[in-house]
């Protein structure tokens, strides 16, 4: 059974950072599996948007908004994907969800249930 756990979020002012995670279990690690690991968020009355994303061996990705400020990694070792956030903006404001797209003889998608970050002005 896959798990994705997040965690990190909270209240920080505007200029501050900080570092979310996503613990995650029952993820296949194979040749003929590609696993790629991203981070959406959702505002306030808008729709989910995608903001990052890596693959092992792969580059990592960034949506316009968030490029130069946070950064995707992963530690293999505990199985934990983390996104550091600085230079916060009031705009970063929202609940932000772990993925991992999961891609082999078929193609599944695994959510967690969020984590709300706060930024004010």
């Amino acid at each position: 059974q896959v798990e994705l756990v997040e965690s990190g979020g909270g209240l920080v002012q505007a200029g501050g950072s900080l570092r979310l995670s996503c613990a995650f279990s029952g993820i296949i690690f194979r040749r003929d599996v590609i696993n790629i690991m991203s981070w959406y968020r959702q505002a306030p009355g808008k729709q989910r948007e995608w903001i990052a994303s890596g693959s092992s061996g792969g580059t990592a990705n960034y949506s316009h908004s968030v490029k130069g400020r946070f950064t995707i990694s992963r530690d293999s070792a505990e199985n934990t994907v983390y996104l550091q956030m600085n230079s916060l903006k009031p705009e970063d404001t929202g609940v932000y969800y772990c993925a991992i797209d999961q891609r082999g003889a078929i193609e599944t998608t695994y959510w967690g249930q969020g984590t709300q970050v706060t930024v004010s002005s």
